[in-house]
C-alpha cells in the first residue's frame, strides 16, 4: 500500500473514493466547482491511499483553521475530514497508516493541535483524540414560550469578551424587543441567505474569536457555498440582529417544515443580540414548535423561559474531538483563569511517546517543562486533549477511570486550573 498526497488533478479520484467508502453518490457541483459540501477541500492537504497497483482505497484531509482557545487566544489548528476507506479494504491497516501519515505529516508542517468531528465515537480515541465541546438542541413548544420577567436588577450583561490575540501564528419586524436580561434597543431584520453572505460571514468572524472552542470559517468556505448551512447557499430565511447603531451582532438561520421552524445556528456577539433572535423564532406565525440546534450545554435560553419545561432538551452529543500533537506548546498556548501548579504524566501510545511535565500557571500565562518529580496526574494524550478547551474536568475522567490521581486533592487542584470562564463550544461543520 502506498500513501500519497494529492494535488488539484486528483479531486475527482478523491472525492469518488470517499463516497464509496460511505456508499454514497457525489452531488454535481455548479459549474464553477462549488455549491457542494466538499467544495473547500485543500487539495494540497489531501492524502489518498492506493494498492501496490495504484488502485485508490483510502482517504484523508485537512483543512486550514483557526481555533479559540481559552484566553481568547487564536491558534492554528488542523481539521482532519473525508476519512474513508473502501468496504473491502476495512480491517487491513489501511486507516492507521493513513492517520500515522496525517500526524506525521501535521507536525512536519509545525502544527501542535488538530481537531475532527467523529462520525463513530469509538474509532479516534486510539489514534489521540478526545471530545473536547459538546452540543445539543432545544425544542419549544410554541403555546408555551412566554418568556419570564427578569428578577436581577441593573444593567444587563453583553456576553461580549474582550479582543482576541494570535499564538503562533428583507422586512424589519421593529425595534424595542425585551431580552431576558434587559431591554434590547436593536432590531431584527429577515433577509434571504443569497442576500447577507458577507453579513453573515462578519458577524461569526467576531463571534468565532471571542468563543473558545469555536473554529474560523475561511473566506474560500462562504464563496463557494461549502459545509452545510447558513455556510451552504441552500434556501434559508436569515433573521439579522443590529445593535442599536444598526451594526449587525447576529444572525438566526431558519427553515421551516409544515408546523416546525428548525434554527440551524443562531449566532450573536452578545446575550442580548441572541435573545432577540430567539423572541422573533418564538414569534413566528403558523409554527407550533421551534427547534434550536446546536446549543451549548447551560445555555440560559431554558431559564429565560416562564416555563422551564417548555424547553425539551434532547440530541446532546459531542462535537469537537481535539488532538494535542505538542504537549508544551499546546499548554503553553492557552490562556489560563487561575494560577498554579500540576506534574502531568502523559502517554501518547499511538506515537509512542511518553512524557513527565510541570507545568505552572502564573497571570495567566503557562511554561511547560519535562520534569521527573512525581506526578499528580497520569493520564492519555486523548484525555488531556479532552480537558484542553475546558469542556470538560479532570475530576469527570478521575470518576470514570480514565486519570489517575497520585494524591487525594489532585483532581480538585487540575479542576480549578483547567476550569474556564466561558465554556467552549463549536458550532462549524466540516
Amino acid at each position: 500500500m502506498r500513501i500519497r498526497s494529492t494535488t488539484e488533478q486528483d479531486l475527482g479520484v478523491f472525492v469518488d473514493t470517499l463516497h464509496a467508502a460511505f456508499g454514497m453518490v457525489p452531488e454535481t457541483p455548479d459549474e464553477n466547482g462549488g455549491g457542494v459540501w466538499w467544495a473547500a477541500l485543500e487539495p494540497d492537504r489531501c492524502l489518498l491511499a492506493t494498492t501496490d497497483g495504484g488502485r485508490p482505497v483510502g482517504t484523508a484531509g485537512a483543512y486550514s483553521f483557526e481555533l479559540t482557545l481559552p484566553g481568547g487566544i487564536i491558534a492554528p489548528a488542523a481539521g482532519v475530514t473525508c476519512v474513508g476507506v473502501l468496504p473491502t479494504h476495512r480491517r487491513q491497516g489501511v486507516l492507521t497508516a493513513m492517520m500515522r501519515h496525517q500526524l506525521d505529516g501535521l507536525r512536519e508542517r509545525g502544527e501542535f493541535l488538530s481537531v475532527l468531528l467523529a462520525s463513530e465515537a469509538v474509532i479516534y480515541r486510539r489514534y489521540g483524540y478526545g471530545p473536547a465541546t459538546y452540543t445539543g438542541r432545544l425544542t419549544v413548544q410554541r403555546h408555551k414560550a412566554a418568556f419570564a420577567a427578569p428578577r436581577a436588577g441593573g444593567v444587563p450583561a453583553t456576553g461580549t469578551p474582550s479582543r482576541a490575540t494570535d499564538a503562533d501564528t428583507g422586512s424589519d419586524t421593529g425595534a424595542g424587543s425585551a431580552t431576558g436580561s434587559g431591554s434590547d434597543t436593536g432590531s431584527v431584520e429577515v433577509l434571504r441567505r443569497a442576500e447577507c453572505g458577507d453579513v453573515l460571514e462578519e458577524v461569526y468572524d467576531r463571534y468565532r474569536r471571542a468563543q473558545p472552542g469555536a473554529l474560523s470559517r475561511p473566506h474560500r468556505w462562504w464563496t463557494r457555498g461549502a459545509g452545510r448551512p447558513p455556510v451552504a447557499a441552500a434556501p434559508r430565511y436569515i433573521a439579522v440582529h443590529r445593535d442599536a447603531d444598526g451594526v449587525p451582532d447576529g444572525y438566526a438561520a431558519y427553515s421551516r417544515a409544515d408546523s416546525t421552524l428548525t434554527v440551524d445556528e443562531t449566532v450573536a456577539t452578545g446575550d442580548a443580540a441572541f435573545t432577540a433572535l430567539a423572541r422573533f423564532a418564538l414569534g413566528h406565525d403558523l409554527v407550533t414548535e421551534v427547534v434550536f440546534k446546536h446549543l451549548p450545554y447551560e445555555h440560559p435560553l431554558r431559564w429565560q423561559l416562564a416555563d422551564f419545561r417548555a424547553g425539551e432538551a434532547s440530541g446532546d452529543t459531542d462535537w469537537l474531538w481535539v488532538r494535542i500533537l505538542d504537549v508544551p506548546r499546546a499548554l503553553t498556548a492557552r490562556g489560563w483563569s487561575t494560577d498554579g501548579e500540576l506534574v502531568l504524566d502523559v502517554d501518547d501510545p499511538f506515537l509512542a511517546e511518553r512524557g513527565r511535565w510541570l507545568l505552572t500557571v502564573r497571570d495567566g500565562r503557562a511554561t511547560c517543562v519535562p520534569t521527573d518529580r512525581s506526578p499528580d496526574l497520569s493520564l492519555d494524550v486523548s484525555d488531556l486533549s479532552s480537558l484542553y478547551l475546558g469542556g470538560t474536568t479532570p475530576s469527570t475522567l478521575v470518576r470514570a477511570g480514565h486519570i489517575r490521581a497520585h494524591h487525594p486533592d489532585a483532581p480538585a487542584r487540575a479542576d480549578t486550573l483547567f476550569g474556564t470562564e466561558r465554556k467552549p463550544h463549536c458550532l462549524h461543520w466540516f
